[in-house]
């Protein structure tokens, strides 16, 4: 029958127990278990190993852990607060002044010739500026015309005419009147084109007048007047080919200006040259080659003539004896609206120009030179 004992004191743990038990030890070889039995040792389990080191610390007591743990944190704060190295350790009061912030002295003198001369230089290519930009005229505005009507080479016509004005200096503006009704398509052409227009109707009947055009000059001549637009009017049939340098030689027109214009006959294989015949700028006289045209006044083309627009709505500037609107006449023969027109608008050749002058011209038809103006393309 196996006997309980009550543990030993301390000083007694050398004494191992009987029947097999196994007990702690505080001999020097520093054994934890050991039996009767030294043969087979009890087996160590996790919950054994702790509760043995729980008890050695208890046994041994906390303070030295604690001592220890003390000593090596000294160690350590006294290694990290060491200098390894030479810092400058020299204070001065000049390392907390404010920076100095006042700008550099510059030493200025009225008098020195460097400083008037550059002044002097500058001042005067301001004045220069001024004087040359004084100089500068801004350029005329031209007022083209242009009458349409619904056709199938219509849009081709227009598109055409609508590149070359797009082409031209501004201020241009197009001025396109249609017969009755304004037409979408041709909206929609002017403006892809990106040309400044103005899209007018003539609302009158020209089923009876051989040239279906004049009403619809009207209407943009009646436009013109009503709204008092500044600048150059040109008549600018769709069907007709021009050059730039007609546009650009326009601007130079005062009152009215004049030009011949080639012309291709459809009976005949053949151009023929109608307008002015000029010395230098001034109207001397006309080319014709039609015997039934050689009783009009002015011999000239519906696309060879421009003049200034305040003729229409401003008589007194150019000393106009009467104030009727200047039109086109319906009731006159094809063939004199030409004619008909200028007589309106000037007394004789006197008031007129030529646009621009240029050197001789040679006429094939008649094998004369003539010094005449310069020749745009008319179709």
């Amino acid at each position: 029958m196996a006997s309980i004992r009550r543990t030993l004191s301390p000083a007694f743990h050398t004494r191992s127990y009987q029947n097999g038990a196994g007990g702690f030890s505080s001999s020097p070889s520093n054994k934890l278990f050991h039996s009767g039995n030294t043969k087979h040792p009890p087996s160590s389990t996790p919950s054994t190993l702790l509760f043995s080191a729980v008890n050695l610390i208890y046994r041994r007591g906390w303070r030295r852990s604690f001592c220890r743990c003390f000593f090596f944190f000294l160690i350590g704060l006294l290694l990290g607060i060491a200098s390894f190295g030479h810092m400058d350790t020299d204070i001065r009061a000049e390392d907390f002044a404010p920076p100095d912030l006042r700008p550099p002295h510059v030493d200025l003198q009225l008098e020195d010739p460097i400083v008037s001369h550059v002044a002097l230089a500058v001042n005067t290519r301001l004045e220069e500026q001024k004087d040359v930009a004084g100089s500068i005229e801004p350029l005329k505005q031209l007022i083209v015309v242009t009458p349409t009507y619904n056709r199938g080479s219509q849009a081709y016509f227009l598109n055409r005419l609508g590149q070359v004005l797009r082409l031209v200096k501004p201020p241009l503006v197009w001025i396109v009147v249609e017969e009755k009704t304004v037409s979408s398509e041709t909206a929609e052409i002017l403006r892809k084109t990106g040309v400044m227009y103005r899209h007018v109707v003539s609302t009158r009947n020209s089923t009876n007048v051989k040239d279906r055009g004049v009403h619809q000059r009207n209407a943009a001549l009646e436009h013109i007047e009503r709204h008092k637009l500044d600048g150059i009017v040109f008549f600018a049939d769709d069907d007709n080919v021009y050059t730039l340098e007609l546009f650009e030689s326009l601007r130079t027109i005062s009152r009215f200006g004049t030009w011949p214009v080639a012309m291709l006959e459809r009976s005949k294989n053949k151009a023929i040259l109608e307008g002015p015949v000029c010395n230098a700028s001034r109207v001397v006289g006309w080319h014709t080659n039609e015997k039934s045209k050689r009783l009009r006044r002015f011999h000239v083309d519906m696309s060879g003539f421009a003049f200034n627009s305040t003729i229409l709505w401003d008589p007194k500037r150019w000393g106009r004896p009467f104030s009727n609107p200047i039109r086109q006449l319906d009731t006159v023969k094809e063939g004199f609206q030409e004619t008909t027109f200028i007589e309106q608008v000037v007394e004789d050749e006197s008031q007129m120009e030529g646009v621009p002058p240029a050197p001789q011209l040679f006429d094939a038809e008649e094998g004369i030179n003539d010094c005449a103006c310069v020749l745009p393309s008319g179709a």
